[in-house]
C-alpha cells in the first residue's frame, strides 16, 4: 500500500492527465483509456485510485476551478487599490487565447450542469466565488471613493461575471472576438458603470 503521500501524488498526476487528455478528445469522448494513455498507466492503475470516469472528472472539474477562483483572488489580494484589484480580476479570469486548455475544459464542464449533482455544485460554487470576488472588489473601492457606480452594486457585479464568462467562451472557440477584444469591451462596460478599471 503506497503511502499517503505518494497516493495524493499519483492523484494529482492522474487528475493532470485527465485535464490533459479532455483537451485533446473533449469532455463528450473522453474514455478511462484516454485519460490512461494520457497518464502512461493502465486502466487497471487508473482504477486503483478511482472508482470511475465520473470520480476522476469530478476532482479534475475541482482542480481546474482553482485558477479562476482560488488562484485568482490570491493575485487580486496582492494588488493594492480597488481599480488595480478590478483590473487584475478581469484580465486572469479571461482565457489567454483558443489554446487555453484549462478553461476550455472549464466550459466544457458547464454544459454537465444539469446532467450530475456533483457537476453542478461545482458550477455553482465557481459561479458564487465570481460572483463573490467583484461584489468584494466592487465595495471596497465604494468605500474608498475609486468608484461612482451607476447601478446597484449586485447588478453590476454580476454584469462583470457574464461578460468576462460569455467572452472567454468565444476566445476559446477561437471566433473573431479576442483577449483584446475582451478586454477593451470590459473595460468599456466598467467606465460605464462607473468601476473604471486601472490603466
Amino acid at each position: 500500500m503506497a503511502r499517503p503521500s505518494t497516493q495524493q501524488q499519483r492523484r494529482r498526476e492522474m487528475i493532470d492527465a485527465a485535464l490533459d487528455a479532455a483537451a485533446v478528445h473533449g469532455l463528450r469522448n473522453l474514455s478511462l483509456t484516454d485519460v490512461a494513455n494520457q497518464a502512461g498507466v493502465t486502466r487497471g492503475a487508473l482504477l486503483y485510485y478511482y472508482e470511475d470516469l465520473e470520480e476522476i472528472l469530478v476532482e479534475a472539474h475541482a482542480a481546474g476551478m482553482a485558477r479562476v477562483g482560488a488562484e485568482r483572488a490570491e493575485l487580486v489580494a496582492g494588488v493594492t487599490g480597488a481599480r488595480a484589484k478590478l483590473r487584475t480580476a478581469v484580465e486572469a479570469g479571461l482565457p489567454d487565447g483558443p489554446e487555453d486548455g484549462l478553461m476550455r475544459i472549464l466550459y466544457e464542464f458547464d454544459v454537465l450542469a444539469g446532467k450530475s449533482p456533483l457537476h453542478d455544485e461545482l458550477v455553482q460554487q465557481l459561479y458564487g466565488e465570481q460572483l463573490g470576488l467583484y461584489r468584494a472588489i466592487l465595495t471596497d473601492g465604494v468605500a474608498s471613493g475609486e468608484f461612482e457606480l451607476t447601478g446597484p452594486l449586485d447588478d453590476v457585479a454580476m454584469n462583470f461575471v457574464a461578460l468576462e464568462d460569455a467572452y472567454g467562451l468565444h476566445i476559446v472557440a477561437g471566433g473573431s472576438i479576442t483577449v483584446a477584444d475582451a478586454l477593451r469591451a470590459i473595460r468599456l462596460f466598467a467606465a460605464q458603470a462607473g468601476a473604471p478599471l486601472a490603466e
